[in-house]
């Protein structure tokens, strides 16, 4: 039997279907087909340190490009098609403005920089995916701007490890440069993407113990849920077709909009129950409590039922969740001027943004254009965008909504092109992408290390041409912290056992893995005030004990400082000392004493906001 072109692509298409079935819809459709986990124990998710507001970028506008509203007809149609797959949301704002329309228009920044740009909403990881195999497949038979399958993908970045782990498996068969490859952002999430659930778990988190949510599993918006549980010490149960009453438990939804939908319809079912991955023979009915979503899905929740609050968000975890530009490696590198070009526009885009509400709205009609969804009020984009504080439909005061659009700084920032930075992303690709392989290790075992999907080469070109220094660069996107004032909000609390030489505050050569796993941690955290708590046993006098303890907790602190003086700044620090003052464990014995020689460290705000 012979195929056709198009027809070895549909069979490339189900091999990958059937290869990667456990990714499948992983993070917005298809959840419901994935095939189910092995039971096993519930557990506590790793901690994955992440900032509240207080230390996010100052928004300050760099390119102070005038804004002059785009006109309506086509802008270029001289030139070759790109085409991108995007998501309904909002922390692509910039670039609905930079485009002008669905298709790139006359006078917007887009043409400006010589780019025919197609914005398609796309909701669906698993058509995303597809798309890309459809496109590489095309350029690697000789096709220099192939018509199938689509130039970009546009997801969330803490869930690309995943992603990029299913796709790129499929593509690096068609040999050396057809692997995806991110290569900036537009924005990011800043309260859009959130976990709901009853007022009672945000105020007393183990109340969610038992506790049963709707979500897209291996979501970006799942991970939220898991990085809470691992801040609070709770367990995750992995298992969606049974039900744990000593953890969170979830039912697949098929997207965020059928999340939010299980929970306002009542959605019910019968379920085994297990204790520590084992069946008890007993069966549990249980009943949706919360929801993991984003707008417009924490609207239709608020709007059709309400009676849950905001648990926790990407108002509070604000670097979790910047959004990724994808692309083929090959096209991209065949094609540079016109990646260099979109990048500039969207990231000009950001800045007119933030600094004309007339550009803002805009991009709102734009917005609608592209999502078309139904029913909603002419500036609903621009209100969620924003973020807004509303009453449910049952009296209840929410938060819903909050997004951000990304300039250079930022993307710059991002990933850790400016000098004194570190490389944000890169952290939270790793930390989140531990989080699924500790949660799934059947299902996703591994993924690319970030060095293999990241190619900052065209932001870096962008910034040689910006005509600003690197200074002027960073000052526009150096995030700002208060000194001296404390933490008066705590959002996680962790202790660290970093090795150091017998009565010296001095690194042993072991402690190495532990710092750099702490960094990492803290970079995905970019935007909370530090406290460090240096603790010891009680071998010496009290004093030396007192003095070791701080002099060890400086260590750490300047350690980080070395690492990055830009997102680890003197005034982000607060040094505590307790010497031997607060045992965890009791001195009596070997292993005691090794558990109080330790570090704890402390992520908050000191409520002085930005």
């Amino acid at each position: 039997m012979k195929f056709t072109a198009a027809g070895k692509i549909v069979l490339l298409i189900l091999v990958i279907g059937l290869a990667f079935g456990c990714w499948k819809g992983w993070q917005r459709y298809g959840a419901a087909l994935i095939p189910n986990a092995k039971t096993m124990a519930s557990a506590v998710p790793p901690k994955a340190e992440l900032p509240p507001v207080e230390g996010a970028s100052t928004g300050a506008v760099f390119s102070n490009i005038p804004y002059d509203a785009p006109g309506t007809a086509p802008g270029q149609p001289d030139k070759p098609e790109v085409r991108m797959l995007l998501y309904a949301w909002n922390a692509q704002m910039g670039a609905m403005l930079a485009n002008g329309g669905p298709q790139s228009t006359s006078g917007s920044l887009m043409c400006k920089h010589g780019v025919n740009l197609k914005l398609l909403r796309q909701d669906d990881n698993n058509v995303m995916q597809t798309n890309l195999v459809a496109f590489a497949t095309a350029l690697s038979k000789g096709e220099a701007n192939p018509s199938e399958g689509d130039h970009f993908v546009c997801i969330m970045g803490d869930g690309s490890a995943t992603f990029l782990k299913g796709v790129n498996d499929i593509l690096r068969k068609l040999g050396t440069g057809y692997m995806a490859k991110v290569v900036g952002s537009t924005g990011y999430s800043r309260g859009e993407d959130k976990f709901m659930g009853p007022a009672d778990w945000k105020i007393n988190p183990t109340d969610s113990k038992g506790g049963v949510v709707a979500g897209v599993l291996r979501d970006g918006d799942w991970n939220i849920a898991q990085k809470w549980l691992g801040d609070n010490g709770l367990s995750n149960n992995p298992d969606e077709k049974t039900y744990d009453p000593d953890a969170l438990n979830w039912v697949a939804a098929n997207d965020y909009i059928d999340a939010a939908q299980k929970y306002i319809s009542g959605y019910s079912e019968d379920r085994p129950v297990v204790r520590n991955g084992k069946r008890t023979g007993e069966t549990k009915h249980i009943t949706i409590d919360g929801v993991v979503t984003w707008t417009p899905g924490d609207v239709n929740v608020a709007q059709q039922k309400g009676g849950l609050a905001s648990i926790v968000s990407t108002r509070e975890y604000t670097t979790q969740m910047p959004q990724v530009i994808i692309g083929i490696d090959k096209w991209m590198r065949d094609n540079r001027q016109t990646v260099e070009g979109m990048l500039q526009a969207f990231c000009e885009g950001g800045d007119q943004i933030r600094a004309n509400e007339n550009a803002l709205q805009r991009a709102n009609d734009v917005s609608q254009q592209v999502y078309q969804e139904k029913d909603v009020s002419a500036d609903y984009w621009m209100r969620y965008y924003k973020g807004a504080h509303e009453k449910d439909k049952q009296g209840n005061s929410i938060d819903l909504g909050g997004s951000y659009a990304n300039n250079l700084p930022d993307n710059l920032s991002l990933f850790g092109l400016l000098p004194g930075t570190s490389n944000k992303y890169a952290a939270t690709y790793k930390v989140f992408g531990d989080i699924v392989v500790a949660q799934y290790p059947e299902l996703v075992s591994s993924y690319y290390p970030v060095a293999d999907i990241l190619d900052t080469s065209y932001l870096a070109d962008i910034a040689k041409t910006a005509g600003s220094t690197p200074e002027q660069l960073l000052t526009a996107a150096k995030p700002q912290y208060t000194p001296d004032k404390e933490v008066t909000d705590v959002v996680s609390h962790k202790s660290w056992h970093i090795q150091f030489d017998t009565g010296k505050a001095s690194f042993t050569g072991g402690a190495q893995g532990d710092l750099q796993k702490l960094e990492r941690d803290l970079l995905v955290a970019s935007g909370t005030v530090i406290e460090i708590n240096g603790h010891t046993d009680n071998s010496g006098s009290p004093e030396a004990n007192m003095q070791l303890s701080e002099a060890r907790a400086f260590a750490v602190r300047n350690w980080l400082m070395q690492q990055s003086s830009v997102d680890f700044p003197a005034s982000r620090f607060r040094i505590h000392a307790h010497g031997s003052e607060e045992p965890l464990e009791p001195n009596t014995t070997a292993d005691g004493r090794a558990a109080n020689r330790r570090v704890d460290i402390v992520l908050g705000t000191t409520g002085a906001g930005h």
